[in-house]
């Protein structure tokens, strides 16, 4: 019987020792400016309930969750006529219970619902997990990736805005990546929708426009045309998706434009203050409001806002918004909450494309000790302890290897300096250090090593 070649799922990955410790380099840079923020950490399930899942993402969003069959034989209590029915909606409540989580932004809702006896008000958090979806893998799109995500809840203060604007703008200061922060509002969205008598259109028209960077004006056009919005209708909106100028100019189009819907004016009035606020405090991110930006989860309220690099050709990487009505599915009315999203996985490809990773992101170890044989190894161990509570990286080989295959190994991992301790040097209580990049060799003490090392930049 032929053995089956390994492989896992389309749209997830392996992660080498390298690649895992650029991640973890985004992964403490965001996890930084988290807490310099004052957002504390919290975790969730990979699993939810599907109750909790479904109808938060709209109905294309719901598509794109992965569902898990019930344990045990979860088609034996279905009758055949259940079976044969092809209603695919109803079998998937009757086999399947749980979910992967499809974000980070509904679990935590739930999580609050959960814990509001034990929360302080505002309350600041931050996760950093995995989440899924079922989508099609392509460029910078897995069906495994980690979000990042920031949110406040119980305060409805667009100061919140503001500071998540320039968390926004700390965390790709410090990755070094230049940065377009596009903004909009679910109101104004709104008030589009009631100037041009289709409110009850709303979520067919954001979930389109949501594309028009993505797929093209003429291809958003026939989209909303074909979901039975008038083609004069459409023709009436596109000159408000397309408005150009500075941030100042759009907003006083957009009060002429919205003039009679009071939803409208409102979040007009929202965009307005919080970018008068942050453009004085951004250090190095761009600003600008984007009439198309949608963002077309049904959850958003109020601000939307999405990343783009400005140098790189990626998707958003990170987007975010404001939330009012969320935690009211869930049995708890009136909690306001705003937060942001990073993408870590687009991150990484954009720092790869734009060679941003710092030396220092990829940690190796600094210090080989080479193994002559079990006597010559168990004198060194406790210089490799000593080493390691004084903060090195410290590998001891594990086999008395030839010398040779030991310093091939010691360069493969890009370790700098290798320590020989044989049998002449333990007599004079002294080790060989080897500088792998020049080959030059010292013999020393054990303490003129380690004085050696912290003046050493490894």
């Amino acid at each position: 019987m032929a053995i089956q070649k390994p492989s896992i799922p389309k749209g997830t990955r392996d992660f080498t020792p390298e690649e895992t410790a650029k991640r973890n380099y985004i992964f403490n840079t965001i996890r930084s400016a988290f807490e310099s923020y004052g957002f504390q950490a919290i975790e969730t399930p990979a699993l939810e309930q599907l109750s909790t899942l479904m109808g938060k993402y709209g109905d294309e969003g719901d598509k794109l969750l992965f569902k898990i069959l019930n344990s045990g034989d979860f088609a034996g209590k279905l009758s055949d006529e259940e079976l044969l029915s092809r209603e695919t909606g109803r079998l998937t409540r009757l086999i399947s219970e749980k979910g992967l989580r499809y974000d980070l932004t509904v679990p935590f809702a739930r999580y609050v619902v959960m814990h509001r006896n034990e929360i302080v008000f505002p309350f600041k958090r931050y996760q950093i997990q995995p989440v899924w979806r079922a989508d099609r893998p392509q460029k910078g799109r897995y069906r495994e990736f980690f979000q990042c995500d920031a949110d406040v809840v119980g305060s409805d203060s667009l100061l919140n805005e503001v500071e998540l604007l320039q968390l926004l703008d700390t965390v790709f200061n410090d990755l070094g990546i230049r940065v377009c922060i596009k903004l909009n509002n679910r109101k104004i969205l709104a008030g589009l929708a009631q100037i041009l008598g289709q409110e009850e259109r709303l979520t067919d028209i954001t979930v389109a426009i949501d594309k028009l960077d993505k797929i093209g004006l003429d291809n958003v056009r026939a989209e909303l045309i074909e979901k039975g919005i008038p083609a004069q209708t459409v023709r009436e909106l596109e000159p408000v998706l397309l408005l150009q100028g500075s941030n100042s100019e759009k907003t006083t189009a957009l009060r002429r434009y919205l003039a009679a819907s009071k939803q409208g004016l409102q979040g007009i009035e929202e965009l307005d203050y919080i970018l008068k606020q942050a453009e004085k405090l951004l250090k190095n991110a761009k600003l600008e409001l984007d009439l198309s930006l949608a963002r077309g989860l049904n959850y958003y309220t109020g601000c939307i806002i999405e990343v783009k690099a400005l140098d790189a050709e990626m998707g958003s990487i990170a987007g975010g918004g404001r939330y009012d009505n969320l935690t009211g599915v869930f049995g708890l009315p009136g909690v306001s909450g705003v937060g942001v999203s990073f993408g870590a996985d687009r991150i990484y490809d954009v720092l790869t494309q734009l060679t941003l990773f710092p030396a220092t992101s990829v940690l190796t170890t600094q210090l080989l000790i080479t193994n002559f044989g079990e006597e010559e190894t168990a004198w060194c161990l406790p210089l490799a302890a000593e080493l390691r509570e004084n903060g090195f990286r410290v590998e001891v080989y594990p086999d008395a290897d030839k010398i040779k295959k030991q310093l091939s190994y010691a360069d493969s991992k890009g370790i700098p300096f290798v320590l020989m301790a044989g049998a002449d040097e333990i007599k004079q209580n002294k080790v060989t250090l080897k500088n792998m990049h020049t080959g030059q060799q010292n013999l020393m003490s054990p303490q003129d090593l380690l004085r050696f090392l912290k003046t050493t930049t490894l």
